[in-house]
């Protein structure tokens, strides 16, 4: 079947959205949630691309701008701020596709963070797909700088040539190195706490003034369903991201969890932005999806 556009409200506020089909009688699909600022098609097409695969696959997808982003209408918005528009989208999903009972979440970057942060909220969501999730904080974007660009510059070949030729400048090389260590070496805030059993609406709202990799952490743990994880070996997010799990013991027993499938694309960037690198996450999540049914 055809792709079909429409448009649903949130408070008021017209949002765009496409769905592909997929089987009539599929019991669950897959919510494409964009991660900012871009909208609904994607970098280099890759949701549109995705949601072809996987509607051709059998699996109903709806993709769709959130508000302030893309054709949407409302105010721009953080990716913090999105609990409203993916619970309204979760019940338009299930409005347009009658028998849909379970939804997973796919996002990218701060989508993925947002899925972290809102799918505990309800029963419905019962997957998420994450690529790259955003957790930057000021030291963690310190310590990959350190690792991804300072170690690597310090290796090269060209760095050295540059210092001897004097097209480098010590003093200023060694001041930004030292200022970038000082950044990395900050005490990051207190590891999340444990909360208590029950039903998601039962639990209490996570505190705004933890920093986000907590919030995220805790997020994962209220969240009882698979995860699927992919992420990228050359981008400086996903490196952020394996250094904040080394860093935090919480966010290293997560992923040591049996309900966690974790793949990573060695040379991909952090868009996928090679056709072979899309396929492969496409390949990796429909895999995933129907090992999940």
């Amino acid at each position: 079947m055809m792709a079909e556009a429409f448009v649903f409200h949130v408070e008021g506020d017209p949002l765009v959205a496409v769905m592909h089909p997929g089987e009539p009688n599929a019991r669950r699909g897959v919510l494409i949630v964009v991660g900012g600022p871009q909208y609904r098609v994607g970098s280099h097409r890759q949701f549109l691309l995705l949601a072809r695969d996987l509607a051709q696959g059998g699996i109903p997808v709806m993709r769709f701008d959130y508000r302030g982003m893309g054709d949407s209408g409302g105010s721009q918005r953080s990716f913090e701020n999105l609990s409203r528009d993916l619970h309204a989208a979760v019940n338009t999903f299930q409005a347009r596709h009658p028998g849909l009972e379970e939804v997973v979440i796919w996002g990218l970057c701060d989508a993925a963070s947002a899925a972290l942060l809102n799918a505990w909220r309800d029963t419905r969501i019962t997957g998420l797909v994450l690529l790259n999730p955003w957790v930057r904080t000021e030291e963690g974007l310190a310590r990959a700088y350190l690792k991804q660009y300072y170690l690597k510059r310090l290796m090269s070949r060209e760095f050295w040539a540059g210092l001897i030729k004097g097209r480098v400048n010590p003093l200023k090389s060694a001041l930004s190195l030292a200022g970038m260590a000082r950044r990395a070496l900050r005490r990051q805030g207190g590891q999340p706490k444990g909360t208590p059993g029950g039903a998601a609406h039962a639990l209490p709202e996570m505190d705004p003034g933890q920093p986000l990799p907590d919030r995220m952490a805790e997020g994962w743990r209220r969240f009882s369903g698979p995860i699927l994880l992919i992420l990228s070996g050359d981008d400086l997010t996903a490196a952020e991201f394996r250094d904040c799990a080394r860093q935090s013991t919480v966010w290293r027993e997560l992923l040591d969890e049996g309900r966690l499938t974790m793949r990573e694309l060695c040379d991909a960037n952090h868009t996928f932005s090679r056709r072979v690198w899309r396929d492969q996450v496409c390949e990796w999540t429909l895999e995933w999806l129907r090992k999940g049914k």
